[in-house]
């Protein structure tokens, strides 16, 4: 779509919502849609363990920065996926730790996400100065035309776009070979699960992996506990393995208490994984857990293909909730 059909466009979607919802804010004293007349709003939902908001982050910070002396404000919704991300002090860390300076509503209780009706991760929402949406988009990409809407509503003539260099987590996923799926490991979600005999909920049990995974299949091997959100290691040592296909290999998960640290080992076929480490793990396939947040298992280098991914961790107690791919 050229830019001038884009703005042509730009109906009203509605009023902007109140964020009187939010248990709380980091950046920022409380804000309102009366607050901020006179301002273009850029509002985007978002939770920290979420790879496919992270991989719009580089974008999101970049407007920030570029357009808050011609009035954008950008305000990040802060709305909780996993139960510990409900945890004010791990919103803090990952908020520090990713570089994110603007305001963010804590939406621990969905108050926010059901004033916009909202229903994805990511979704940023684009208000006029007279509080007036004009302009969603839910999910990645579709940056030219987020920007575009923003310039048009700042009445900013520029052409130039931002130009971003998105690092680790950020970088965009290589979408021509990625062939699995986002996989929760608890019960609610989960799906494929390959271990002999199937899952034994919400109790310890011992699996195994089965001789040959199918593409997209995962297995526990060891003393396991399935739950309804995620797995945990019941045992001294257990194991997850998962036939995959994708460049990227993350797992959410964390240690048993914020105390802990529990020590892992990944291996890729079999083998360390060298090069194809990514930056939670070193090229030994080793690893410690201590936060419980996203952690970047593999980042291939070369041909992408069908592979067999384990990881080994050193300790019970670790919680396991769900793989993402890029």
């Amino acid at each position: 779509m050229k830019p001038s059909e884009l703005l042509a466009g730009l109906r009203s979607e509605g009023a902007l919502p109140s964020f009187e919802g939010a248990t709380g804010w980091l950046n920022s004293e409380p804000l309102s849609p009366e607050g901020l007349r006179g301002k273009v709003v850029l509002v985007d939902f978002w939770t920290y363990t979420c790879i496919n908001w992270l991989r719009t982050l580089a974008y999101v910070r970049a407007w920030a920065e570029r357009y808050a002396d011609q009035g954008l404000v950008v305000i990040g919704v802060h709305t909780p996926e996993f139960p510990f991300e409900r945890d004010v002090d791990n919103v803090r860390r990952a908020v520090e730790a990713m570089r994110v300076e603007y305001p963010v509503a804590l939406d621990s209780d969905y108050e926010v996400w059901r004033a916009f009706d909202n229903n994805y991760w990511p979704a940023a929402y684009i208000a006029d100065a007279e509080g007036r949406i004009r302009h969603h988009h839910f999910g990645e990409g579709g940056y030219d035309q987020q920007e575009r809407v923003i310039q048009k509503l700042l009445d900013d003539d520029r052409r130039e776009l931002v130009s971003v260099s998105p690092e680790g987590f950020e970088v965009q996923a290589d979408w021509s070979s990625l062939d699995s799926p986002e996989t929760y490991l608890g019960y609610l979600q989960g799906r494929n699960f390959s271990s002999p005999g199937g899952a034994v909920v919400d109790e310890p049990h011992t699996y195994a992996a089965p001789d040959r995974p199918a593409r997209n299949a995962w297995a526990l091997v060891g003393d396991w506990t399935i739950g309804s959100r995620a797995c945990a290691v019941s045992g001294a040592e257990g194991s997850i393995v998962f036939r995959f296909h994708a460049r990227d290999v993350h797992l959410v998960m964390g240690p048993p208490d914020r105390e802990a640290s529990v020590p892992f080992r990944v291996t890729v076929d079999g083998a360390p994984p060298g090069d194809a480490h990514g930056l939670d793990v070193d090229e030994r396939g080793e690893g410690i857990v201590t936060q419980q947040r996203l952690h970047q298992m593999i980042r291939q280098q070369g041909p992408i293909g069908d592979r067999t991914f384990e990881i080994t961790f050193g300790a019970a107690g670790v919680e396991a909730y769900a793989f993402t791919f890029g």
